[in-house]
C-alpha cells in the first residue's frame, strides 16, 4: 500500500484542505499519516478523521526580532529531529505540505530522509513556511492564478484550494433547526477565524439590535468568546467553532462576514455565498489577507471592509449594500474558472509518489 504523510496546522485553514484530501486518497489507495504540532487545532480535527497523528515540538517563525526566535529555533530543531524520526519509520513514499509553521520540520525530515514532497501556497503572496519549503519540494500548488509570479520553482501550478465535498451535502431544515431559525428572514453566517476576532465580534454585537429586524445572524465567535447575555436574543446563535454542522449552516447561508483567509473565501466562493471580508490589518500580519480580499473584490465575488474603518455604520451600510447586490456577486462567481483543488492536487500526490 502507498503511504502519504500529510502535515499543515496553526490554524483550521491549514487542515481543512488536508481534511478535504483524506476520502480521495484513500480511495487512491493511501495509507495516511499526519504530522502535527503538540498543541494545534490540527490535533483535534485530525483525530476526528481516525487519522494517525504524531506530534512533534514546532516553534513559530517570525519575521521580526524577538527573545521567542532563540527559544523556538531550538524547538524547531527538535521538531525535525523527531520528524525525520518518525518519517523514517513510516517510510511514505510522499509527503503533502498545507503549510503552517509546523510543516518546516517535516519538509526538512522528509528531505532528510529522501522522500518527495509537494507543498500548497493557500495565499497570493508566500509565507515564510512555504519560502523556506519551495527548494526542496518536487512542486508548489497554488489556490491564486496570481501566486505562480511570486514562487522560484520550475514546477508551480494552480490547482485551486481542495474543498471538503461534505460542505455541498447540507441539509437546510436542519441548519434552520440547530440555529432555531425560521424562513422568514434572510441569515447572516459571522466567521472570525477558527481563533476569533474580537474586532469583529464586539461590532457584530453592537449592532445586533438593528440587524436582527431584517436578518438573522449565526456567530461563530472563537474560543472562550461566547457571550452569556446574548443567549436568548431571537435571530442570533452563536457558537465557540462550527465543525460538523458547518455544512448545514451554509446551506441557509444568504451572506458572509469573514476574515479573508484563503480557504474560506474559496469555501464560499465553491458555494456561491457573497462576502463581506474584513482582513486581518498589517499591523498584525503580513498583508496576506489583505492582498487574498482584494483579488476577490476586483474579480466581483466579495465587498471588502478595512478593519481600521470597521464601525457600526460602516458594518450595517456594508451588509444592506451587499444584500441588495448578491445577485451581482453570485453571477460573477457562477462564472469564475477558479475551480475546487481536489482534482488537480491529487494527480500531482499521485505523480510524484515514489
Amino acid at each position: 500500500m502507498k503511504k502519504i504523510v500529510l502535515t499543515g496546522g496553526g490554524t483550521a485553514g491549514h487542515v481543512t484542505p488536508n481534511i478535504a484530501l483524506i476520502p480521495f486518497l484513500k480511495d487512491e489507495g493511501y495509507e495516511i499519516h499526519y504530522i502535527g504540532s503538540k498543541e494545534g487545532i490540527e490535533r483535534q480535527l485530525i483525530e476526528k478523521e481516525n487519522i494517525p497523528y504524531y506530534p512533534i515540538s514546532s516553534g513559530k517563525l517570525r519575521r521580526y526580532l524577538s527573545a521567542k526566535n532563540i527559544s523556538d529555533m531550538f524547538r524547531v530543531c527538535k521538531g525535525v529531529l523527531e520528524a525525520k524520526k518518525i518519517i523514517k519509520k513510516i517510510n511514505p513514499d510522499i509527503v503533502f505540505s498545507k503549510g503552517g509553521f509546523v510543516a518546516v520540520p517535516v519538509i526538512l525530515g522528509a528531505k532528510l530522509n529522501k522522500i518527495p514532497i509537494v507543498i500548497h501556497e493557500s495565499d497570493i503572496t508566500p509565507g515564510l513556511t512555504n519560502k523556506i519549503s519551495t527548494p526542496y519540494a518536487k512542486a508548489v500548488c497554488t489556490s491564486f492564478p496570481e501566486t505562480v509570479k511570486h514562487i522560484k520553482s520550475n514546477n508551480v501550478i494552480n490547482t485551486g484550494t481542495p474543498i471538503r465535498k461534505e460542505l455541498f451535502l447540507g441539509d437546510r431544515e436542519k441548519g434552520l433547526k440547530i440555529c432555531n431559525f425560521n424562513d422568514e428572514k434572510p441569515v447572516i453566517l459571522v466567521i472570525g477565524g477558527s481563533l476569533g476576532s474580537v474586532k469583529i465580534n464586539t461590532e457584530i454585537r453592537k449592532i445586533l439590535p438593528e440587524i436582527t429586524k431584517d436578518f438573522q445572524v449565526v456567530h461563530m465567535c472563537g474560543k472562550n468568546n461566547l457571550e452569556e447575555k446574548l443567549f436568548s436574543l431571537k435571530g442570533y446563535k452563536q457558537f465557540e467553532y462550527i465543525d460538523d454542522e458547518l455544512k448545514d449552516i451554509f446551506k441557509i447561508t444568504d451572506l458572509v462576514i469573514s476574515r479573508a483567509g484563503s480557504n474560506s473565501i474559496f469555501e464560499f466562493l465553491s458555494l456561491k455565498i457573497p462576502s463581506l471580508l474584513i482582513p486581518l490589518p498589517l499591523s498584525v500580519s503580513r498583508g496576506d489577507q489583505i492582498l487574498n480580499a482584494q483579488s476577490f473584490e476586483k474579480k466581483g465575488f466579495s465587498k471588502v471592509l478595512k478593519e481600521e474603518d470597521l464601525n457600526s455604520e460602516t458594518l450595517i451600510n456594508n451588509i444592506y449594500d451587499l444584500y441588495k447586490n448578491k445577485d451581482k456577486y453570485i453571477s460573477y462567481m457562477e462564472k469564475s474558472n477558479l475551480t475546487n483543488g481536489v482534482k488537480p492536487v491529487l494527480e500531482l500526490i499521485k505523480k510524484y509518489t515514489r
